[in-house]
C-alpha cells in the first residue's frame, strides 16, 4: 500500500474521532505485515487521563484480531473546523504502546494536508523505549 493510500484511511477515521473538549480530531491508519489495515481515531473523555489516541485504538483493534507486526501507520489530526494544517506526531505514551509492535524502521507517514505527508522512522521519534 502507498503512504497516501494510508493517509487517506487516517483521515477518513479522523471524521469519527470524539473530541468535545479539545475540538481535536485525529485518525490513524495501521498497515500490518500482510496488508491489512486497521484504522481508529480519538476518544476524549472529561478525565483526560482516560482518553484515547487515534494510533492506540488502532492498534488495540489490530491486535484484538490477532495482528501483532505493524510495517507502517498514517497519522492525521487538526482542529475540526481548521481540517490538517500541521503535523500531528504521535504522543509519548502512544509510541511506548507501538515500541511493542513496531520496528525501528517502521515508516511513521504524517498528514500535512491534502495528500501531503512528511515521513519519519520509529526510531526518529522513539530512539529508546522501555521494555523486559
Amino acid at each position: 500500500m502507498i503512504p497516501v493510500e494510508l493517509i487517506k484511511k487516517a483521515v477518513a477515521a479522523r471524521e469519527f474521532g470524539y473530541a468535545p473538549y479539545s475540538d481535536y480530531l485525529v485518525g490513524a491508519a495501521l498497515l500490518c505485515d500482510d496488508g491489512s489495515v486497521f484504522t481508529g481515531c480519538n476518544v476524549e473523555n472529561a478525565s483526560y487521563g482516560a482518553t484515547l489516541c487515534a494510533e492506540r485504538a488502532a492498534a488495540a483493534k489490530a491486535v484484538s484480531f490477532g495482528y501483532t507486526s505493524f510495517s507502517a501507520i498514517a497519522i492525521a489530526g487538526g482542529r475540526r473546523q481548521q481540517g490538517i494544517v500541521q503535523t500531528c506526531p504521535p504522543c509519548g505514551i502512544c509510541l511506548q504502546f507501538l515500541s511493542e509492535f513496531c520496528k525501528e524502521d517502521t515508516p511513521i507517514y504524517i498528514a500535512t494536508g491534502g495528500n501531503d505527508y512528511e515521513e519519519y522512522k520509529f526510531k526518529n521519534f522513539m530512539p529508546i523505549s522501555f521494555s523486559l
